[in-house]
């Protein structure tokens, strides 16, 4: 309690209280912002009379009541905030206001970083900006008399588009700075997208890969960017993101130029160069837009790419990036095949979005955190396949034992991922050698390297599918690997291409894998007679596909303890290949 007024918590997550925070703050001339948490101060009659916010580390969303603005309640609201922030690992604040709330919150030991008319951001922490302009201004010896530009790039992933603006910008200026925006709700990490610019740029000798930071283009300095709203908020944002980039960033490098390119797709983007190019000449900094490069007349575009991976059509989306961005788009592929695999539900026995399946030691969420452990071992076993010639058995098999390494320590110690590890692994560094070598992945090329791959493993003597192998006189991983798995191209994908825009296609497709395969999985855990039940399951399945009768399957398996976890890594590969290999449309259609 602070004399008549009580600060307390308020859980967003019920849709009354936070249509109460929504109202409070529109009648305070804000609107509601994306917040993970946020504090009400209420007065003796319970009336919701101020507050504030936080999304990770920023403070927002601040508004006290025409009543209460004498009553010094800012600074035990910002104490508890504070508190609740280092409580969740965030030391380091960055608080939105009105620009007539400045003296008030310099006075609780803000330092303001950038102004807009409407909208102020300060940060608690005094050296922030300046030790991050410090950073910047050290990566190169500066010269007063060189002519320096400056990109700010989100690459989600990098294309061709992006190397094509670096490329021309850096013709026209003796050194180039490229800056990444350092977003967590990318598609694509801030690692990977740093990673993929200095590989791009590498052998572009008067270019750098600086440093990202919240003070460019972030949900800190541009919420609205990330949301691709175009309002009066939008372009508060701008100005305020422009006013931090020609008063700390641009000075720190030396900058005169900021390059961007031509935006004929989206309308926010457009009006944030169209702002830059009004703002930034009056600060010294020159404004230079570059036409964006097309393919077959369509404007090449990261969210074109992203659009293509998602709708299983990576093949054509790879026609869009520089050979150093396939990897990165290969490993997200395959983490989209897991998850679609994940979230095709109902699915008997196994994990989905229902229930688990047969499963006591995995979940829906054990699943998911083991596929985004996996994503960077993805990446790696690409990079294994850029080469002209196939990498050796040792380093193949170093690669997947950091992965699981890294799966199971991302689940606890639980096996979710070992198979599809295995076949999704070897046809990543497979699909990447064709590419790399052909320009394009088509079958016979796949399969043949596939082939190869698998030829230095030898199926597994200490685990349950090599006990069952030999108990039954099975094929293995490996041996249907070495194989170049010929059942899934010769029944399975096209079976899967014939229903894949229905809404059941995935189910479909794992109940006809289902009923061919000889899934070790089954047979350890059920032996000839469930693994017989499974495929016998699975046929009538396939003829009569209701949601009662894959629920029944579901009951029954669970009853069995049966899971047909090989299927499953099956059908992950088989979307994987799906989309490498896609025949879909030409991307000029």
């Amino acid at each position: 309690m602070f004399g008549d007024f009580e600060i307390r918590e308020l859980p967003l997550s019920l849709t009354a209280t936070k249509k109460k925070v929504e109202s409070f703050l529109l009648s305070q001339g804000l609107r509601m912002e994306n917040l993970d948490r946020y504090f009400g101060i209420f007065d003796m009659n319970d009336n919701l009379v101020g507050g504030g916010g936080l999304q990770e580390n920023v403070v927002k969303c601040i508004a006290l009541s025409e009543s209460t603005r004498n009553e010094s309640l800012t600074n035990p609201l910002m104490s508890r905030i504070r508190e609740a922030a280092m409580a969740d690992g965030h030391y380091d604040l960055l608080l939105f206001t009105k620009p007539e709330n400045q003296r008030i919150f310099e006075s609780l030991a803000f330092h303001t970083v950038g102004k807009a008319d409407k909208a102020l951001l300060l940060e608690s922490n005094p050296r922030g900006i300046s030790g991050y302009c410090k950073k910047l201004s050290g990566i190169l010896p500066q010269s007063k008399e060189s002519r320096n530009g400056v990109i700010v790039m989100n690459c989600n992933p990098l294309t061709k588009g992006h190397l094509f603006l670096i490329e021309a910008a850096a013709k026209q200026v003796d050194f180039l700075f490229i800056i990444p925006v350092m977003e967590g709700d990318s598609e694509y990490s801030y690692a990977e997208r740093t990673a993929m610019m200095k590989a791009a740029t590498k052998d572009i000798l008067n270019t750098a890969v600086c440093p990202g930071s919240q003070y460019s283009i972030s949900q800190a300095t541009f919420p609205t960017y990330f949301l691709k709203d175009l309002n009066d908020a939008a372009k508060t944002h701008i100005e305020l993101d422009l006013d931090i980039f020609s008063n700390h960033i641009a000075p720190a490098l030396n900058a005169s130029v900021r390059f961007v390119g031509t935006e004929p797709l989206d309308a926010l983007t457009c009006e944030y160069n169209a702002v830059m190019k009004r703002i930034l000449p009056s600060k010294g900094i020159e404004v230079v837009e570059i036409e964006r490069q097309s393919l077959n007349d369509i404007v090449i575009s990261a969210s074109k790419a992203r659009t293509l991976t998602e709708t299983g059509n990576a093949s054509e989306a790879l026609k869009l990036l520089p050979e150093t961005s396939v990897p990165y788009l290969l490993a997200h592929t395959a983490c989209l095949s897991l998850k679609k695999e994940l979230e095709a539900t109902p699915k008997p026995g196994l994990v989905d979005r229902n229930d688990n399946g047969s499963h006591t030691d995995m979940d829906f969420s054990i699943m998911s955190r083991s596929i985004e452990a996996l994503k960077p071992y993805f990446t790696e076993f690409s990079r294994l396949g850029t080469d002209t010639s196939l990498p050796s058995h040792d380093a193949v098999a170093k690669a997947g034992m950091e992965a699981e390494k890294a799966m199971k320590s991302a689940t606890g110690g639980v096996n979710t991922h070992r198979g599809a590890l295995f076949c999704i692994g070897l046809t990543t560094i497979a699909a990447a050698n064709a590419y790399h070598n052909t320009g394009h992945i088509e079958e016979n090329g796949l399969r043949d390297r596939i082939t190869r791959l698998a030829s230095g493993f030898a199926g597994e003597k200490d685990s349950h599918g090599g006990e069952a192998r030999r108990k039954y006189g099975l094929k293995g991983a490996a041996e249907m690997a070495q194989d170049a798995y010929s059942e899934l191209f010769s029944e399975w994908l096209p079976f899967y291409r014939s229903v894949k825009e229905r809404n059941d296609g995935a189910i479909l497709t794992l109940l006809k894998i289902m009923s061919t395969l000889e899934d070790t999985n089954l047979y350890h855990r059920g032996g000839e007679e469930g693994a017989a039940f499974a495929k016998e399951t699975a046929r009538d399945l396939l003829k009569d596909c209701k949601a009662s009768a894959l629920e029944k399957a579901n009951a029954d398996f669970i009853a069995r303890n049966l899971s047909p976890g090989g299927a499953a890594d099956m059908l992950a590969l088989t979307f994987f290949i799906d989309s490498v290999l896609h025949n879909g449309p030409e991307i000029n259609e």
